[in-house]
């Protein structure tokens, strides 16, 4: 699943990091926190890897 926006893409790059053993996962906090819970590394991978261009900073509320 590719994300939707450029906080969703760094969100889910701090879970991979943690997922890795790169960063403590007692440092991640909110949506990545959920996120580091809840996907698969590849999932997390899939979603981090995503194309930055043309993407919104936050994902609209609508």
């Amino acid at each position: 699943m590719p994300a939707k926006s450029k906080a969703q893409q760094n969100a889910a790059g701090a879970a991979l990091s943690a997922r890795r053993g790169d960063t403590k996962a007692s440092e991640l906090d909110g949506a990545s926190r959920e996120m580091y819970e809840s996907m698969s590394e590849r999932e997390l991978e899939e979603m981090a890897s995503t194309p930055r261009k043309g993407k919104p900073e936050h994902k609209s509320s609508t």
